[in-house]
């Protein structure tokens, strides 16, 4: 008690001294840092002597006592709160007091991108600036069962957007925040679709999504790619989209697809199989959430790039080839294909393409196709 009705007094008397003078002066009187940034953490619970100790204790130029005195005089030494801090250059005791009463603290954030596929978040959450990795080295299948959702597959679950947090935050509690976003833009899309759909659950629709932000090379072209597998899907000819089959490839595309990966059969495998792949290959944003339960009014059944990022869309065979011929001399892009017969040995189908530098020519023409073309961005 005696020491901190000396350590009253003392800050009283630097305030009476000249009018008051010299106590403001103090007060806005920049502290001397040892560095541009100096980190402060104030755990829960710690007194206001136990905070201005803490910032002494960084290397800051300030007596604890006289900044305890401060904290006391000023009334709100008992609304400072706990968390982690960053004082920088130029900083004064009443900045310092504001910014702990405010609860101030510093922030970091990470970008989790549209089109990103799991295991790219992951790399994104471990290498981000001041976020604990407690999820590293855990399991895709463990980290969901923590998150609420056992058995549930991770790809498509989370919601690409930029996300901010406090130094020090856990990478649990960004995939927590993800995952609630991506339930709410969903629900919220699923509640907005249109009518005649031929997707029927709101998984459903998370799934399509996912392939049409995959395939979308300029925003205003979404609704309308979203239409052509919409379409394929309620007349039953096979999606055959390319993103569907680099993914199920996993690991082992390295960037060149070819005709052999098309015929290899993967549960993503769209070429091979028909409908819808079992799970979602990336995370859609909310305007490919929209433009799944939203496809333009539209008969296409195809399309194939111009070369810009743009599409050309057709609704028959012959269209679509006219335009491979157009628009995919020697140019890498994406269509829906010409027909190929599936490795199953089921009926061929016509479906979108993609052509690769192995092989320049999406092989559309007015004559059934010798080759492939496929969907891709």
């Amino acid at each position: 008690m005696r020491r901190f009705l000396l350590t009253l007094f003392l800050f009283v008397a630097l305030v009476a001294l000249g009018g008051g003078a010299l106590g403001l002066w103090w007060v806005n009187r920049p502290i001397t840092l040892p560095a541009p940034t100096v980190d402060l953490t104030v755990e829960p619970g710690t007194t206001p002597r136990g905070i201005a100790e803490a910032v002494a204790a960084t290397g800051a130029r300030v007596p604890a006592q006289l900044l305890y005195g401060w904290f006391r005089f000023s009334g709100q030494d008992r609304r400072m709160r706990a968390g982690s801090y960053e004082l920088e250059a130029g900083v004064t005791p009443r900045g310092l007091l504001d910014m702990l009463v405010r609860g101030e603290e510093a922030t970091r954030s990470v970008a989790l991108v549209e089109g990103w596929n799991f295991r790219q978040v992951r790399a994104a959450l471990a290498k981000a600036e001041q976020l604990k990795p407690d999820t590293v080295g855990e399991s895709d299948e463990a980290l969901m069962t923590r998150l609420g959702r056992p058995g549930v597959h991770p790809e498509g679950r989370f919601f690409p957007d930029t996300y901010t947090y406090s130094k020090g935050s856990s990478d649990f509690t960004v995939l927590q925040r993800a995952l609630r976003a991506m339930d709410r833009k969903l629900e919220a899309a699923w509640a907005a679709r249109g009518s005649d759909l031929p997707l029927r659950t709101a998984d459903e629709a998370l799934i399509l999504a996912s392939i049409v932000e995959k395939e979308t090379g300029q925003a205003r072209d979404r609704a309308e790619i979203s239409a052509v597998f919409n379409n394929r899907l309620r007349v039953g000819m096979p999606l055959q989209t390319d993103p569907t089959v680099i993914y199920g490839m996993g690991t082992a595309f390295n960037g060149n697809l070819r005709k052999k990966d098309l015929q290899t059969d993967t549960p993503w495998n769209t070429y091979t199989r028909g409908g819808l792949p079992p799970t979602p290959i990336s995370m859609p944003g909310r305007a490919a959430l929209l433009a799944a339960v939203q496809p333009a009014q539209s008969k296409s059944l195809y399309f194939v790039s111009r070369g810009d990022g743009s599409s050309h869309f057709s609704a028959s065979l012959d269209e679509h080839n006219r335009a491979v011929n157009r628009y995919q001399r020697g140019i890498e892009s994406s269509s829906p294909a010409a027909p190929v017969a599936p490795a199953n040995g089921a009926a061929s189908a016509s479906a979108p393409a993609e052509a690769t530098a192995s092989s320049p020519t999406p092989a559309a023409s007015a004559a059934a196709p010798a080759s492939t073309p496929r969907i891709g961005s």
